[in-house]
């Protein structure tokens, strides 16, 4: 396949090139070759014609819950705790139907924005559901996934946060989480699928199996995710509970490392930073999340100047309510300026191409992946597209910046290892709109 005379093709390779009248060549999901308008275009079984497109690579989401399609707008005025508590027993009567479509609608939606690597922190798994019903689905759409086989084990009666009739034994997690990873990891570069193991907070699961999640991993050598430091009340919690601030009991649960990355991160002292830039565990930063929920403003400026790795999240669809990570990169920055006006930081601003980067190489580096996030030889076909006559492009000079700095957009066209998934606009993997029929019909029972 030949993408040939993009407007801009966005490499993100070593020297961050940006190459007007670009092109692309793959082979079989791979791409080859990365030239100029003067270099010479090997011959191609399928030319596509991208002179009205800027081409970036894929984006890549390092936090989701996909589920939380069913469940969007609902607790408008709680803080993470509260909204937790109104939700939890809506959530406990999900089937598997439930999980299949809210796994294709999420997918659908960060398509759309351009995204064609998703991870997904599901940890609450009602009678009867499991991950594969999320593999399943996620193959119908044809993003690449890494989905978790996330988990809650500490209840109210036993002075966590969720209701005893959502949490499990910590046996059956461990046993069926190492299911998950026999059945379904692809341990190959170029991996359509991936398993995580992602207890879901400090909160809701012991250190028990906190430790045993992590030994699990690393026999398995897979990764592990959690929420950590994203609200105050999660800091007096671990207090209180622990005699530990966050980073430092998942430090005593083995939980720091390159194999490691923390949804949030908002409440990260200096020396937390430090602890995570030495040890090389990621971030997925959330901003709308973190505003939605009033948790505050991860130190971004902080934790890119220490060298922690930072990717971007959309986090939850009932608590962003959406799933555009190309808007996600726009908040950042956004935020970012915002944060470092209060706080009176002399910090360089963070600018557009910074925040792209966190949502491709970024993203790539959280997921400890080499084979994605960037347009260059040995890497993946994994490609989107957004048109330069787009209304939200009008007069931007700067086409690469304008798709940070203007917006909101749909991606025009987007490729994942080769493969079209949307075209035109549109998705071209499923038929969207009989999907979301099923989608509404199954939230509303959900939500009645």
């Amino acid at each position: 396949m030949l993408l040939d005379d993009a407007a801009v093709l966005v490499t993100m390779d070593g020297g961050r090139r940006e190459i007007e009248r670009g092109w692309l060549y793959s082979r079989d999901g791979w791409i080859e070759h990365v030239g100029g308008p003067s270099d010479p275009r090997p011959p191609a079984d399928e030319r596509v014609d991208c002179s009205d497109l800027v081409l970036i690579p894929g984006l890549v989401n390092t936090h989701h819950h996909f589920y939380q399609t069913l469940t969007r707008t609902r607790a408008q005025q709680s803080e993470l705790f509260d909204w937790l508590v109104e939700l939890y027993p809506v959530w406990s009567r999900m089937t598997p139907d439930h999980i299949r479509v809210s796994t294709i609608t999420a997918l659908a939606e960060l398509a759309l924005s351009g995204c064609t690597t998703a991870f997904d922190h599901h940890y609450l798994w009602p009678a009867g559901t499991s991950v594969d019903h999320q593999v399943e689905a996620a193959a119908e759409v044809g993003l690449r996934v890494h989905v978790s086989r996330g988990s809650m084990s500490v209840g109210e009666s036993s002075g966590g946060l969720p209701p005893d009739s959502v949490v499990e034994d910590e046996d059956y997690i461990l046993t069926e989480t190492e299911r998950a990873i026999d059945a379904h990891h692809e341990y190959s570069p170029g991996a359509m699928t991936r398993i995580v193991v992602a207890p879901c907070s400090p909160f809701s699961v012991s250190r028990g199996l906190m430790r045993a999640s992590a030994d699990l991993a690393r026999s398995k050598k897979v990764t592990l995710h959690t929420h950590l430091a994203e609200t105050r009340d999660e800091e007096s919690y671990c207090l209180d509970t622990f005699g530990l601030r966050p980073v430092d009991l998942a430090e005593s649960v083995g939980w720091l490392g390159d194999d490691v990355w923390f949804a949030h991160g908002v409440h990260l002292s200096g020396d937390d930073i430090k602890v995570l830039a030495h040890s090389g565990t990621g971030v997925a930063h959330c901003p709308t999340s973190n505003m939605r929920l009033a948790s505050g403003s991860a130190p971004l400026s902080d934790m890119l100047g220490s060298g922690v790795s930072v990717g971007l999240g959309v986090d939850g669809s009932a608590s962003n309510d959406g799933s555009n990570l190309l808007a996600e990169a726009r908040q950042a920055l956004l935020v970012s300026r915002l944060s470092r006006a209060i706080s009176g930081s002399q910090r360089p601003l963070i600018g557009a191409r910074a925040t792209l980067e966190l949502a491709t190489l970024g993203g790539a580096r959280v997921l400890g992946r080499d084979d994605i996030g960037s347009l260059e030889p040995g890497k993946v076909a994994d490609i989107a597209g957004f048109r330069v006559d787009d209304v939200a492009l009008a007069g931007a000079v700067d086409p690469v910046a304008g798709l940070v700095l203007s917006g909101p957009f749909r991606a025009a066209e987007v490729w994942v290892h080769g493969r079209r998934i949307v075209e035109d606009g549109r998705l071209a993997t499923l038929d969207l709109g009989r999907h979301l029929s099923e989608h509404r019909r199954l939230a509303r029972m959900l939500n009645d």
